[in-house]
């Protein structure tokens, strides 16, 4: 019994780290690949470098888009769009 009382403090800080740190992370992650799956063309974005730019072309065979900025047209891969910066850019009124 002494042995599993040993252990109790080492398996608490596990859990919590668990329920406040891996799990968090992990629907993130999930999150993320939803929405770099729904884009679209048209779609307004910012990449994760801070680069604004619009959806011109998708492709699905390597996971990579075509943004248009003021700048000319680019590839990207839909990882390196950011979610939640996309998102308050849809959502702000101008």
């Amino acid at each position: 019994m002494e042995n599993i009382g040993q252990f109790l403090p080492m398996l608490l800080i596990f859990a919590v780290a668990y329920f406040f740190m891996i799990r968090p992370q992990i629907k993130k992650q999930k999150d993320e690949k939803k929405f770099a799956a729904a884009l679209k063309k048209g779609d307004k974005i910012i990449t994760k470098s801070g680069l604004y730019g619009k959806v011109v072309d998708l492709n699905d065979k390597d996971f990579s888009c075509i943004i248009e900025t003021m700048a000319g047209r680019m590839k990207f891969d839909r990882s390196a769009i950011s979610m939640e910066l996309s998102k308050k850019l849809n959502t702000s009124k101008d």
